[in-house]
């Protein structure tokens, strides 16, 4: 069998990797594993979600709605902007999806940072697309206006906060990309942890109101993080309603399930549980600088519901990664992204107990 050729060079996707897969190769009780590997809400979803599912499982045999009229009007009244503005994706990376089928092909290119999301990648590889990277992990001004006068993208990504890095971008700094970018080329601003961002820092916090007046940019968000639906998959991408449009043209029908649609109008509804996980957040991360310093390794300022450790070469980070995978702790280890560092999601204190007490015990 012949496959397209572009496959070639397309390296699989590694998620995080699951709680079943300790249970089967370590013989570990599920209750006894600790994943802090893909960045899930740890108090897992509002109880409001939780009874919102329940009340509508005998609704899985129907389609959703495929206009997504409530959910629509949930994000419309939350970000300020109109139905026409917004487009509902299988999770913020089917969104992504679209947009690397709506505008790439074998003669262009994508710019994004040195280490970021993986899809973006990807997505842009599938569609035969070249890919360009800047220098650094952080989103430089500099860099990315250096890249972009030399190879003309189609696209430009923006992470902020980057994942898996943590770190963010100002709204000032962004803008200012975005206003030297030319309009033939997309401007993705990626704000999958922008509630965690908005919370610790005002300066960057980002809206899709702020990016609505720029017919080139489009802000992508999702439910997967601060809002704990990360299993239910739904994300959405904001703009104008010309790109929108045209992204429409990508969407298969009923691409979200009717359970996911129902419970993510029920978690737009809940701000409480949002404010919920980002307090116990703040409070259990100020734990993980405190060890670094105390232990001598770096780590990257966060933004975002996880941290990112950095080693020196005293230290790796597989060997580490997998001396806690037996333990039953699950990190992901960043080696794949050309790092000697892991990236660890903030749990709860009970579950940052377990980590800290195996993390000392390896890195002895």
């Amino acid at each position: 069998m012949r496959f397209n050729k572009v496959l070639e060079n397309i390296k699989t996707y590694e998620a995080g990797k699951p709680i079943e897969l300790v249970v089967r190769e370590f013989g570990i009780a599920p209750e006894d594993v600790v994943k802090l590997a893909s960045n899930e809400n740890p108090i897992g979803t509002s109880p409001a979600v939780k009874q919102t599912i329940i009340e509508n499982a005998d609704r899985a045999h129907l389609y959703p709605d495929d206009s997504m009229f409530e959910l629509k009007a949930a994000l419309s009244k939350k970000y300020a902007v109109k139905d026409d503005n917004i487009i509902i994706g299988a999770g913020s990376d089917q969104v992504l999806e679209f947009i690397s089928r709506a505008l790439l092909d074998e003669e262009s290119s994508v710019l994004m940072s040195a280490v970021t999301f993986a899809m973006y990648e990807i997505y842009a590889k599938q569609m035969g697309a070249k890919i360009y990277r800047t220098a650094s992990f952080e989103h430089k001004y500099d860099e990315f206006m250096e890249a972009y006068s030399m190879h003309k993208p189609k696209i430009v990504y923006i992470c902020t906060p980057n994942n898996p890095t943590g770190d963010a971008t100002s709204k000032e700094e962004v803008i200012r990309i975005i206003e030297a970018v030319g309009k033939e080329t997309l401007v993705v601003i990626d704000g999958a942890y922008m509630e965690y961002a908005a919370a610790k820092d005002v300066q960057y916090a980002i809206t899709p109101k702020d990016l609505l007046g720029y017919e080139n940019v489009i802000y992508l968000g999702t439910f997967s993080k601060a809002y704990g639906l990360g299993g239910m998959r739904v994300g959405y991408g904001i703009a104008q309603a010309e790109l929108i449009g045209q992204l429409y043209k990508m969407r298969p029908p009923f691409n979200i399930s009717t359970l996911s649609l129902a419970a993510a109008i029920a978690a737009s509804e809940d701000d409480t549980f949002v404010e919920e996980s980002i307090t116990l957040h703040q409070e259990q991360i100020k734990r993980y600088e405190t060890f670094a310093k105390e232990n001598g390794f770096k780590y990257i300022e966060s933004y975002t519901n996880f941290i990112t450790y950095l080693f020196d070469e005293h230290m790796d980070s597989t060997q580490i990664a997998d001396a806690l995978l037996k333990r039953g702790v699950i990190i992901r280890d960043l080696a794949s992204y050309g790092m000697n560092a892991m990236r660890i999601t903030i749990g709860t204190a009970k579950q940052n107990d377990t980590f800290f007490r195996h993390f000392s015990e390896v890195i002895v």
